[in-house]
């Protein structure tokens, strides 16, 4: 059984009620009829030009925003039939990772509260930070939490004396590194990195890519990572889902998508990327 099953999911927005629509302003279907399983230990490299669904797909899945139709699947719980305290315990599991690494954190909180904060949401402290044990106990206040948050800044590469700054004090590969730990404090199965790369620079995303990696390994997680990259997501992925227009158009391993396309638009976008039509 795959830990995500997405099956015939569809979103359709009505441009009436968006800010810049209006009467008559008809609607779009951002994600078309898409049927996706996500296996776990597995990272699903999803890949398309902006405008394809991808960011929409992936909130979709941890239901921060609700499908039109279809069903969504988490370890054989369908998510849009889960009731309140079911959903809040589901989600203990599902985690993401924003693309703005500064848009995403609060600025008028610290970064031991930006950390702590999904801590204190469940009211949960998880030992230890490394991988291998999974116990969790009630929280029993503020020293639990903070040690917590030092043991999930050294796991991102940063040092404890972060946790009483403000996240402008910090660069963008900073800030996503404070993003990840955030991500990460519930102990998540699943993360949903949604083009976490994207607004960084080429050699501190590569280090980001890497300590996702890392983290992987270490924490025995699950990603769908968000890209308009293919080498980025051929770099990290297991497999590699083709989104356009809304829809899957292609799926298959690392191996067969890069090196044996079937669908014209994967040809496209190996092409549009020298290093990787030559390969």
């Amino acid at each position: 059984m795959p830990l995500v099953a997405v099956r015939n999911v569809t979103k359709i927005f009505d441009l009436a009620e968006s800010p810049f629509g209006g009467r008559g302003a008809g609607q779009v279907r951002a994600v078309d009829d898409v049927s996706l399983d996500i296996h776990e230990g597995e990272t699903l490299g999803l890949v398309g030009e902006s405008g394809s669904g991808k960011s929409t797909l992936g909130r979709l899945i941890l239901r921060l925003i609700e499908p039109t139709s279809g069903s969504i699947l988490f370890e054989g719980i369908d998510l849009l039939r889960a009731n309140g305290s079911e959903l809040r315990r589901i989600r203990r599991d599902m985690q993401i990772i924003f693309q703005d690494p500064f848009g995403s954190l609060d600025p008028r909180f610290r970064v031991e509260d930006v950390i702590a904060e999904p801590l204190i949401l469940h009211r949960k402290t998880l030992h230890p930070a490394i991988a291998g044990q999974k116990t969790q106990v009630e929280s029993p206040g503020r020293d639990a939490r903070r040690q917590r948050v030092r043991e999930l800044l050294r796991a991102v590469g940063m040092d404890e004396s972060a946790m009483s700054r403000y996240p402008h004090e910090f660069s963008g590969g900073q800030r996503q590194r404070i993003g990840i730990a955030r991500a990460l404090a519930l102990r998540p199965k699943f993360i949903v990195a949604d083009e976490p790369v994207s607004a960084l620079d080429a050699s501190v995303g590569a280090q980001i890519v890497n300590l996702l990696q890392q983290l992987q390994r270490d924490f025995g997680l699950t990603y769908l990572f968000i890209s308009h990259s293919m080498p980025v997501v051929r770099y990290l992925s297991t497999r590699i889902a083709v989104m356009y227009q809304g829809k899957i158009v292609e799926v298959g391993t690392t191996e067969q998508i890069t090196t044996q396309p079937q669908h014209a638009y994967t040809r496209k976008l190996l092409a549009a990327t020298p290093e990787m039509a030559a390969s």
